[in-house]
């Protein structure tokens, strides 16, 4: 074989390997899931740095071991439920995610907030995300009782109505697992601790890893 047609082999195989390679990157980039974690302080961080957020931990385990998948952590502390709805249509537009899970209404409930305006809030909420064609997850919320028993079970039954009224998931609270250690919760009594943001990654990691992997 002569020099040139054995240089011309080279350059060809080159050429399919770029291009096998290019197509590779292509579908792995159209495989990237990602999801707006649209909270309060219980998800942004309240007291800590960022990169100490559950958020934050599950997102680094995940680029290590499911680079496809991302979360966007969007939450504000003191974040309220009338304040994400009006944040969510630039969110989307600037994130274009899969996902949205709305972790929102402890800061209206904490103030006692009408049980009509949060359900309204959180319904609008879900309608402009699947009008966007993008999937939505609920968080449930607790409270304390400040407001009487009636007013907080009313409350807490807004999540699994919304949920079923919408057909969307709704996930367990995670501070459930968390509040009632007093180890894991700062002294405040409301916001979970440095050491409590690896205990609610572990609760929330599977979960959210399932509701990504629909979208794949």
């Amino acid at each position: 074989m002569s020099f040139n047609k054995r240089h011309s082999g080279q350059q060809f195989l080159v050429i399919v390997c770029f291009l096998i390679l290019t197509c590779f990157s292509i579908r792995v980039n159209a495989e990237k899931v990602s999801m707006i974690i649209l909270g309060d302080s219980l998800s942004a961080g309240y007291g800590l740095s960022e990169s100490d957020a559950w958020v934050s931990l599950i997102q680094d385990q995940w680029q290590q071991e499911q680079p496809s998948f991302e979360l966007i952590n969007a939450s504000i502390s003191g974040e309220t439920t009338e304040g994400g709805l009006r944040r969510l249509p630039s969110l989307l537009e600037q994130h274009q995610p899969d996902w949205v899970f709305i972790e929102l209404g402890g800061n209206d409930g904490l103030r006692g907030f009408q049980i009509s305006e949060v359900r309204a809030n959180l319904s609008e909420m879900i309608q402009i995300s699947k009008n966007n064609n993008v999937n939505v997850a609920l968080s449930a919320v607790a409270i304390p009782p400040n407001f009487g028993p009636r007013y907080t079970q009313m409350f807490e039954q807004i999540y699994v109505q919304v949920a079923q009224e919408h057909n969307v998931e709704l996930v367990p609270f995670f501070m459930l697992e968390i509040a009632t250690r007093p180890e894991w919760m700062q002294n405040d009594g409301i916001h979970p601790n440095l050491s409590a943001q690896p205990k609610i990654a572990r609760i929330m990691e599977p979960q959210l890893r399932a509701l990504l992997e629909r979208s794949n």
